[in-house]
């Protein structure tokens, strides 16, 4: 299946504007080719394409609604590492195995503050075509830790980190539920103030093994966790 990136509304669709260019000057496709374009919403159109000049559109033949998504959802809300590429890593793994959400904080260990987002999304849209995803996850803006609490629901929220000395259930051990939310910190790990901080806000620590974990690591080895239960 060779899958795009558009808009549709109702049975007008049309290509992304890049994603036009891409199917034009780089792939080369010649109008009578089978495409498919998903909105990253949970529709797809599938039909015939059509070439004029520079532009590329879609003849449709069926649209498919209400596409079934993942599940459980998973959000993980993530520290940037100094070397953006290992975040960037993360990314593209977690989107292939069906993440729903990311996150990124900043937290007090935090080195980089500044994070292109934009990039970040349309790795994010480039890993979902690949893997044939018609739900796209969504990428927040960057937050601090105490702001993204603010919103959180502490009874499917947990945070892995490496106090050995902190109490930590095992991973295996968390209740079964429709959606989780993980907490992962930076290079260094959170504080112990962050810790203390997300205890009091009823947020379970969990750990993910004897191994101590990479940033980047953690996060993919969360998301193939998740992956494992999905249905």
């Amino acid at each position: 299946m060779k899958l795009f990136y558009g808009e549709i509304e109702g049975t007008k669709v049309i290509i992304n504007d890049e994603e036009q260019q891409h199917i034009v000057k780089v792939l080369r496709m010649r109008s009578g080719e089978d495409i498919h374009v998903t909105d990253g919403k949970g529709r797809l159109a599938s039909g015939k394409l059509i070439i004029e000049g520079k532009r590329a559109g879609i003849e449709v033949v069926e649209i498919k609604e209400h596409l079934a998504d993942f599940n459980p959802k998973l959000h993980i809300a993530i520290a940037p590492t100094k070397n953006i590429d290992r975040i960037e890593f993360f990314v593209e793994k977690a989107v292939e195995m069906g993440i729903s959400e990311i996150s990124i904080i900043i937290t007090e260990k935090t080195e980089r503050k500044n994070i292109n987002i934009d990039k970040i999304r349309k790795q994010s849209i480039a890993a979902s075509k690949q893997s044939l995803r018609f739900h796209f996850p969504v990428i927040n803006d960057s937050i601090r830790l105490s702001d993204f609490l603010k919103n959180m629901d502490p009874q499917h929220t947990f945070v892995a980190h490496c106090h050995e000395n902190l109490k930590r259930i095992d991973l295996t051990n968390i209740p079964s539920s429709d959606h989780y939310t993980f907490l992962i910190g930076p290079e260094g790990d959170f504080s112990e103030r962050e810790i203390g901080y997300l205890s009091e806000n009823s947020i379970k620590a969990v750990s993910l093994g004897n191994q101590r974990l990479r940033t980047e690591t953690a996060g993919v080895f969360v998301a193939a966790w998740n992956y494992n239960k999905m249905i």
